[in-house]
């Protein structure tokens, strides 16, 4: 199982569009999953697997249920794969919550997003869902969907978070030029 980390090319990429769900796009979502679950997240995007598409693996625990429409209806549903996902609409609402990221490991800081979201994905049974998502699950979605358009949370840092972890988050670019910026497990 491999995730790539800050430094990788991959991970700065725009993701390209999955144009058809074949077994090819079914196995990539299987390995995601399990790497997921090996580095323990809560969610992965194709490029931290190494893979320039749009398409991310959910596993938020369903305790996280703050009540909007998208978690009452997604969360009993996890582990879920969702194909080209976007946000079409955010809330003016803003939190402040701390993250961390499996391409960030160790790392944590905290980012101001939308409380909540409104969220649009295909699933890889072609069923296409539209919801509002709040709460850990709205949170998950935006922090993947970045990884899609080439961003870490670590780009949405206030000057004052930033300048906390700069020296670990080097430390992680440089120690990743040894590793080719992948955290590899055998599990």
């Amino acid at each position: 199982m491999v995730v790539y980390t800050a430094g990788a090319a991959v991970l700065k990429e725009i993701a390209k569009p999955v144009i058809m769900v074949d077994e090819n796009i079914r196995q990539l979502a299987a390995e995601m999953l399990e790497a997921m679950r090996v580095f323990n997240g809560i969610g992965l995007a194709a490029p931290q697997y190494g893979h320039s598409l749009r398409m991310v693996v959910f596993d938020v625990p369903a305790e996280n249920n703050t009540g909007t429409p998208g978690e009452l209806a997604l969360l009993p549903r996890m582990p879920l794969t969702v194909i080209n996902p976007e946000i079409i609409a955010r809330s003016a609402k803003s939190v402040e919550r701390e993250e961390g990221c499996l391409s960030v490991p160790d790392i944590y800081a905290p980012v101001i997003r939308p409380a909540s979201v409104v969220f649009r994905a295909q699933t890889l049974d072609g069923e296409f869902i539209e919801f509002e998502c709040g709460g850990l699950l709205g949170r998950c979605i935006q922090h993947e969907l970045d990884h899609l358009d080439g961003l870490l949370f670590t780009d949405r840092l206030t000057a004052e978070a930033e300048r906390v972890i700069r020296g670990d988050l080097n430390r992680l670019k440089s120690a990743g030029q040894s590793c080719n910026y992948r955290r590899i497990s055998k599990k």
